[in-house]
């Protein structure tokens, strides 16, 4: 059964950090490519930072850039968002994605997490 479990969500002051982590089950995690996204109430959900399978490739949202951090650490099948500076708007739920395998050209599989909360207070 494959589980993506996103965790480290919470309420932070403006200028503060956050690290998110989804840990990863019942696929092979190695070869997927990774993202996260973000929904904002009343909001579509959008692309936050990807990373492909080996971490060799990785984009974020032009909103984040020099803020936040993918990683991925393939020996314990958990993806990382380090977040940092945060701003109001960065207030959403976090969603982690899995897409594969052979990350995104001819992946078979799209997996989501449930999402965890992100609140950012000015």
């Amino acid at each position: 059964q494959v589980q993506l479990a996103e965790s480290g969500g919470g309420l932070v002051q403006a200028g503060g950090s956050l690290r998110l982590s989804c840990a990863a089950s019942g696929f092979t995690f190695r070869r997927y490519a990774m993202s996260w996204y973000r929904q904002a109430p009343g909001k579509e959900r959008e692309l936050v930072a990807a990373t492909n399978s080996d971490g060799g490739s990785i984009n974020y949202a032009d909103s984040v850039k020099g803020r936040f951090t993918i990683s991925r650490d393939n020996a314990k099948n958990t993806v990382y968002l380090q977040m940092n500076s945060l701003k109001p708007e960065d207030t959403a739920v976090y969603y982690c994605n899995a897409v594969g395998p052979g990350d995104w050209v001819g992946a078979k599989y799209a997996y989501w997490g449930q999402g965890t909360q992100v609140t950012v207070s000015s």
